[in-house]
């Protein structure tokens, strides 16, 4: 798909090539396992998890640097045990990987989001915090941004963590692998509730994760082709411009540094980087990374 748009009422024009737009399911994505537990009713897709399968799938095509929004509404009453996932990822043993883990919970508790990052195989990223509403009672918007700059994760449009390029200071940056993009849903509980302390209740099964209105626009590309022209197809230059490396989204704006302090200050459960324990040396990329 090519076309010209004017991005957020600016008189430069940017000319998209290769960008993907959609919500239909069947456009973006294929089953990936269990396809006797999808169940398409009229625009939802609902995957199920019981004591024999969870399910997942994954995009049809791989790509690189835009962005991928999912509309979810999570497991409702007593989840716990349960892991859905939505995730971009690579291949191979050093692979770039940007993770949602929904972790599920006794019926009252908090759902807690568990994000992740992998660079170059390499993961231990992790951060967690409780949502500030039921993710269980109705859809919400949950969206990767990645471009050359930063990896932005957001809940309903709001950031809950930035993953800043420092590659000036010898820090590795995930922008040279094309990366497809999953969900799915699985049992967890030997770690996902409490730290497994407590197990998935069988008898409330089946569990469903419910999605609908699938957005992908980022620069498809395709596979197998080697990185460096991948990474050239999808940069602009002076032929084309891409929206996602428009100047304005190389940083937060005011306002979402604004919501990232607010979800960091009042939500924060565990962020990888405080833990001294697990990390006697703060990673490199903690001491002036503000996630």
């Amino acid at each position: 798909m090519t076309r010209m748009s004017c991005l957020l009422g600016l008189s430069l024009c940017f000319l998209f090539v290769g960008l993907v737009a959609s919500s239909k399911f069947e456009e973006l994505f294929q089953p990936g396992w269990a396809m006797d537990h999808f169940v398409h009713e009229g625009d939802l897709l609902k995957l199920k998890l019981d004591n024999y399968s969870g399910a997942g799938f994954q995009s049809k095509s791989k790509y690189m640097f835009g962005k991928v929004t999912v509309h979810l509404k999570l497991v409702e009453g007593d989840s716990a045990g349960t892991v859905t996932a939505f995730y971009m990822s690579s291949e191979g043993p050093n692979h770039n990987e940007f993770d949602f883990e929904f972790l599920g919970n006794t019926t009252g508790e908090p759902y807690s989001v568990q994000t992740n990052v992998y660079v170059n195989g390499v993961g231990n990223r992790e951060q967690r915090l409780n949502l500030w509403f039921d993710p269980s009672k109705d859809f919400h918007t949950y969206s990767i941004f990645w471009n050359q700059r930063q990896v932005v994760f957001l809940v309903d449009e709001t950031p809950i963590r930035v993953h800043t390029n420092l590659e000036h200071k010898g820090i590795p940056f995930p922008k040279d692998q094309a990366m497809g993009v999953y969900s799915s849903i699985w049992n967890a509980d030997d770690w996902a509730t409490q730290g497994g302390r407590v197990k998935t209740d069988w008898t409330h099964a089946p569990f469903i994760a419910t999605y609908k209105d699938f957005e992908i626009n980022a620069c498809e590309v395709a596979v197998p082709v080697t990185s460096t022209e991948n990474a050239k197809k999808c940069a602009s230059s002076e032929d084309k411009k891409y929206w996602w490396d428009e100047p304005m989204l190389n940083e937060l704006t005011i306002h979402q540094s604004h919501q990232l302090i607010w979800v960091r200050a009042n939500h924060m459960v565990y962020d990888y980087c405080a833990d001294t324990a697990r990390f006697p040396a703060i990673p490199l990329e903690c001491v002036r990374h503000h996630h």
